[in-house]
């Protein structure tokens, strides 16, 4: 069974940092790009961050671009995203995402909130 566990969401104050983690159990993972995603209230899903399947290629969106850093362990199955410098406009949920030619999978999300 195929699952993706994301943790490290919660409330944060602005300017504050947080790291999510997304565990993945029950396919390869390391042969899997992995990416997160974010969803705000009233907002289409948007892509933050990609990381090749050996680390070594890593793209993010503008707006978290010098702030986020995605990595990844593929000893442990898990894919990180540090974020620093967190404002506002950055809450919402973020999603972990795995892919592999057509095979697509993705996990429950997290609440981020960033508020005084």
């Amino acid at each position: 069974q195929v699952q993706l566990v994301e943790s490290g969401g919660g409330l944060v104050q602005p300017g504050g940092s947080l790291r999510l983690s997304c565990a993945g159990s029950g396919f390869t993972f390391s042969s899997y790009t992995m990416r997160w995603y974010r969803q705000a209230p009233g907002k289409e899903r948007e892509l933050v961050a990609h990381i090749g399947t050996n680390g070594g290629s890593t793209s993010y969106a503008d707006s978290v671009k010098g702030r986020f850093t995605i990595s990844r362990d593929n000893a442990k199955n898990t894919v990180y995203l540090q974020m620093n410098s967190l404002k506002p406009d950055d809450t919402a949920v973020y999603y972990c995402f795995a892919r592999y030619w057509h095979y697509d999978y993705w996990g429950q999300g997290t609440q981020v909130t960033v508020s005084s």
